[in-house]
């Protein structure tokens, strides 16, 4: 089965990413199990360090093969590589860890740790999770990628970068470079938020590449039950976004609303029916979350919810820029990935263009107008 229209990750409730609270193990269980509409899993070997691998290998548990969708992900080393406080673990083409000559075989390992822990021997479709500058451009990586579809441990191929926004020149270049190996990519892109993903949308479109896209939710705000900042718990990721942020992003969302109800939608439903819109978005993949305090709703209800939404165009184009046009977000944050901001040596996540400037040209992208911070906004 190819990726479906409405998908969950690992990353929601709470469990091995810090959003809201964590749900009980019986009901993240629950939550994770294909069916009643929603019919794509997506994990990575680095949420829990394999734990959320085994729990959705826990859901998975009896459901015939062919029944659903499979989406893994690998590229974090948690195994021979030590993790560096906030920054987490390092890819495993850091310098430190091994050559090139060795991704494949490091590929081969993670990929079937990761099929064992879900208790199947296959991914329909496996990602290159959060690469840093050489997995965007390696030969050698996509080499290796490309060796677990002709092990038949995977079927599609695809890129999954991140965490954070960013990565577009990356991206289109990887399109250009490795089209033949690339199937689907998984993006950050939501009607609040459609800068920077709706730069990559026509190269993708042009390659051929399908699109997840995640976030779909804006931090919560499309699930209509986050009203303030100060509701979040203290380790959650969103406190660190900006000062106001919900307070803004809420006035957006009512100007919205006009649109769902035109359509007999949720907020929840017009965010995923935006992203669908877009050609070659085919997967929305919200987080899930459950919020905490009396308002909160059941995170069932997210998921009963997400499960209605169709594949079917909803809105019109009229209604499309309309809605860009409320949620727009341009330069409202510095970007991961090649950056005409970035000084200095590569980080993990960030870097010169070295280059990805003409790439950009054939997009008509220009990094200096295109993908720098303007302002610092709440949105």
């Amino acid at each position: 089965m190819d990726p479906t229209a409405t998908a969950i990750g690992t990353w929601s409730a709470g469990r091995f990413m810090h959003f809201g609270e964590p749900i009980s193990e019986a009901r993240m269980r629950a939550l994770l199990t294909p069916g009643d509409g929603v019919d794509t899993v997506i994990s990575a070997d680095v949420y829990g360090l394999g734990e959320a691998d085994r729990m959705l290998g826990d859901a998975l548990e009896g459901l015939r093969r062919e029944s659903y969708c499979l989406v893994g992900a690998v590229g974090h080393d948690v195994y021979e590589g030590r993790r560096e406080g906030a920054k987490g673990f390092p890819r495993f083409t850091d310098a430190r860890l091994r050559r090139a000559s060795a991704y494949a075989g490091y590929l081969r390992r993670a990929t079937e740790r990761s099929l064992e822990r879900c208790g199947v021997d296959r991914f329909d479709l496996l990602l290159l999770h959060n690469p840093d500058r050489t997995g965007y451009s390696s030969a050698a990586v996509w080499q290796g990628m490309e060796a677990l579809r002709e092990a038949g441990l995977t079927r599609l191929l695809g890129v999954a970068p991140g965490p954070a926004n960013g990565f577009t020149l990356d991206l289109i270049d990887c399109f250009e470079r490795f089209s033949g190996q690339l199937d689907w990519a998984m993006i950050i892109m939501s009607a609040l938020e459609p800068w920077p993903a709706e730069l990559v949308l026509d190269a993708a479109a042009a390659h051929d590449v399908q699109l997840i896209t995640r976030v779909v939710d804006h931090g919560g705000i499309f699930h209509d039950d986050v009203f303030g900042e100060d509701d979040f718990p203290e380790h959650d990721h969103r406190r660190f976004r900006p000062a106001g942020w919900v307070g803004a992003a809420r006035e957006k969302l009512e100007r919205m609303r006009p649109y769902a109800r035109r359509h007999e939608l949720t907020a929840l439903q017009l965010a995923c029916a935006w992203n669908l819109a877009h050609a070659p978005v085919r997967c929305v993949a919200p987080t899930l979350i459950q919020e905490r305090g009396p308002g909160a709703r059941a995170i069932e209800d997210k998921r009963a919810e997400l499960s209605r939404v169709r594949a079917e165009a909803t809105l019109s184009e009229e209604e499309i820029d309309a809605i860009r046009a409320v949620g727009d977000n341009s330069g409202c944050m510095a970007l991961k990935g090649a950056s005409a901001e970035h000084e200095g040596a590569p980080q993990a996540d960030r870097w010169a263009l070295d280059g990805l400037s003409e790439v950009g040209a054939r997009w008509g992208i220009d990094p200096q107008r295109d993908l720098a911070r303007r302002q610092l906004t709440a949105t």
